[in-house]
């Protein structure tokens, strides 16, 4: 069996298997890759950028060769080759626990219950929710739904796509790295910078797949579009603008401005401020649905375009030749 169809029927299975099952509570890949990247870190933390990109080296590479050599192993197995690049999609991608997460602060918020959503705003992202009220703590949940659907969902399997499973592997080592060390906090300004740095360029693709298939999917095209175009650039983040402001227009609201990370305040440009309202509980449902639909679409983009690329690889033509002939 190709590779490219490999990729489309484990990413497909795998994709699948998240829908239907999210992640586990306990013993999840991604969690065991965070806790030994914190004991490398543990060992090699220095108030200097080297020390940090060896840190990256060895936590992002090692994860990717893991999964190259798992990969080699099963290579000439069709079957078990699936069955592989299913897991690590399964494993990966992690849109059905953010749609989770989302709902059960949106329920919170519609219940009345502020501390509740503010307890359980940390389990989304990194803001400090001690301070925001509903309309805030709304709009913080639709923001990280939308940056996280490119993080979670689209950027993994975009990075599938191109690298099969070392390359989910990958995405989501530089992904959880830059989430553990790439923040602006004293201790890792430095050391994380080159984390930060390289999410960033892997982000690229997988951002710009996930705004267009927001424009695509959310049911207000040219206000999406043109969200996408006016404040994108503004956002401090070359990733997570084009995201934000392309779900801001689909979803005709406002996000950005004023926010609080870890006793520190930013003062975010506003995203589709010309059109869009304040954010409000059940934006956060229509969010959710959004992300659902970008995932889907990416699928199917992803697995669409690796068989296309087949279909041209010599590489990945001349194992059929070498069976016809014999």
């Amino acid at each position: 069996m190709r590779a490219d169809r490999i990729f489309a029927y484990g990413a497909t299975a795998g994709l699948i298997g998240d829908l239907l099952l999210g992640d586990p509570r306990r013993g999840h890949p991604v969690a065991a890759f965070g806790r030994a990247a914190a004991g490398v870190e543990r060992r090699l933390w220095r108030d200097h950028r080297g020390w940090g990109a060896l840190h990256t080296l060895v936590c992002a590479g090692g994860a990717a060769g893991g999964a190259a050599l798992a990969a080699r192993v099963v290579r000439r197995h069709p079957a078990a080759s699936v069955a592989l690049t299913a897991a690590a999609t399964w494993s990966v991608v992690g849109g059905t626990s953010l749609g989770r997460e989302a709902r059960a602060i949106g329920g919170a918020l519609a219940a009345g219950d502020i501390e509740l959503a503010r307890e359980r705003l940390p389990h989304l992202c990194g803001r400090d929710p001690h301070s925001l009220d509903g309309p805030q703590i709304a709009r913080a949940v639709v923001e990280s739904v939308a940056e996280n659907t490119s993080d979670a969902v689209v950027g993994a399997l975009v990075w599938g796509a191109l690298g099969g499973v070392p390359g989910l592997v990958a995405f989501r080592a530089v992904n959880t790295l830059d989430a553990m060390v790439g923040h602006k906090s004293p201790r890792h300004l430095r050391y994380g910078w080159a984390s930060a740095r390289l999410d960033d360029v892997v982000g690229w693709p997988g951002a710009r797949l996930t705004a267009v298939l927001a424009v695509v999917a959310g049911g207000q095209p040219r206000r999406a579009l043109r969200a996408w175009r006016a404040d994108a650039g503004r956002h401090p983040s070359p990733n997570a603008g084009p995201v934000e402001a392309s779900f801001a227009g689909a979803l005709g609201v406002r996000l950005g401005g004023t926010l609080a990370y870890g006793g520190r305040v930013e003062h975010r440009p506003v995203l589709n401020g010309a059109t869009g309202r304040a954010v409000e509980t059940g934006d956060i449902e229509r969010a959710v649905r959004l992300s659902r639909r970008v995932g889907v679409l990416a699928l199917g983009v992803c697995a669409a375009g690796r068989l296309i690329a087949g279909r041209w690889s010599p590489s990945e033509r001349r194992p059929a030749a070498g069976r016809s002939g014999k």
